[in-house]
């Protein structure tokens, strides 16, 4: 069972193990007619011949409060996109696969890079950002959640708790983010979350003064979290990241654009576990050592859009004062996990919170060295600006898709 704690800045809702999943799913069922609720699934190919998604699939399909699923597929050829198309018939409800590497919509991801408003690498972020188009292009739903497709330990109570302070119509919230323990095979998991953001975070708090930014993201207790919820409303001005900090950059955006009071995080599961990425030392273009890179950009740009100003001096405090928070946060977690009868290896706790001490220094190198970077996939109200019928396109190409194998 959770605490019962408040941090102020956005409304934490619990979960006390007092209400039924048949009760929560009732209610949704009664909300969707006043709010229809579609899901989005970012998904790669791989991940349908993985252990999760057949799960998450069936658990889904005993669902009756949504209208409509929206999947993006990557990195699938047509024999694959043919698979996939029948593996998600499965769903027992309407859905919508887009086809990302298929010919027509290859075709419009052309024109839209021809005006520069196109996604410019692959990646979760550019598949998220052409589900969301659809769906606001569909105009159907007014609650849109999204989870990930590798979730080992999926139940549908996840997505049920995910939806509903969104699906509520009693509630004025229009952003809910999820969060959980990431304790799964006796060990403690997260590392990114726990080692990287959350000292990062302290230390920025201490070199550069308070911000209203910085309490806004301390507030979450995973902001890494790839489980999020919010009104269809949002998708228009909503900027997404196209590399590694997409959960933190929409987490920026939502404290840009919404009033705390209409943001939330709900308390989504009791265990949590999925892919792991690989610490990948000698590697930075890949596995944790990219995505901390990415993640440390993200804050630094954000705090340099509010006026902070950023020099060599400035990025070796942070991380020689990072690295300090870091270590002394190791010691905590050995003791949390000693405590609860979890194992816990310092020696790679220690050697992730050096190498993400070093990347802290890379990110500053390459925010200094790349002033013109522009890390955000256009918004879609842009993009429809430029090009008033996309949506329409956008549609129907899928639809085309889609009619091919229905």
């Amino acid at each position: 069972m959770g605490d019962f704690s408040q941090n102020g800045s956005v409304a934490t809702l619990h979960n006390f193990g007092t209400r039924t999943l048949e009760e929560l799913e009732a209610d949704l069922k009664l909300f969707s007619g006043y709010r229809p609720m579609e899901l989005i699934l970012p998904s790669l190919y791989s991940e349908l011949e993985g252990p999760a998604l057949q799960h998450i699939v069936d658990e889904i399909s005993q669902v009756d409060y949504l209208s409509h699923v929206i999947i993006g597929l990557d990195r699938a050829n047509r024999e694959q996109y043919d698979y996939a198309y029948s593996f998600f018939k499965k769903l027992n409800k309407p859905f919508s696969l887009l086809w990302n590497d298929g010919p027509r919509l290859r075709e419009i991801q052309e024109e839209l890079a021809g005006k520069n408003l196109a996604p410019t690498e692959p990646g979760k972020g550019r598949n998220v950002w052409y589900c969301i188009g659809f769906a606001h292009a569909r105009g159907k739903a007014e609650a849109v959640a999204l989870h990930d497709c590798d979730i080992l330990t999926y139940d549908r109570g996840l997505l049920a708790r995910l939806f509903y302070p969104i699906a509520n119509p009693n509630y004025q919230f229009e952003f809910c983010k999820g969060f959980y323990a990431r304790v799964a095979d006796g060990k403690m998991n997260g590392r990114v979350s726990r080692l990287l953001v959350a000292p990062l975070l302290l230390a920025m708090e201490r070199v550069l003064g308070s911000s209203d930014y910085l309490s806004f993201m301390k507030s979450f207790r995973y902001p890494l979290a790839g489980e999020f919820s919010f009104r269809r409303s949002l998708i228009p001005e909503l900027r997404i990241p196209s590399d590694w900090g997409l959960e933190v950059g929409i987490l920026s955006e939502m404290q840009r654009n919404q009033a705390s009071n209409r943001i939330c995080q709900v308390d989504i599961a009791d265990n949590y576990d999925h892919k792991h990425q690989d610490l990948l030392e000698t590697d930075r273009s890949a596995g944790l050592s990219r995505m901390s890179i990415d993640i440390s950009k993200v804050l630094i740009r954000k705090l340099a859009t509010k006026g902070y100003v950023f020099g060599p001096e400035t990025f070796r405090t942070i991380k020689a004062t990072y690295f300090r928070m870091a270590l002394d946060m190791v010691h905590f977690y050995q003791t949390d996990a000693e405590l609860n009868g979890l194992a816990y290896d310092i020696d790679t706790e220690e050697r992730a919170v050096e190498l993400f001490a070093e990347n802290i220094m890379r990110a500053g190198d390459d925010f200094s060295y790349s002033p013109m970077e522009t890390p955000f996939i256009p918004s879609w109200t842009r993009v429809f600006s430029a090009m008033p019928d996309i949506g329409y396109r956008l549609r129907r190409a899928v639809e085309a898709d889609n009619q091919e194998l229905s």
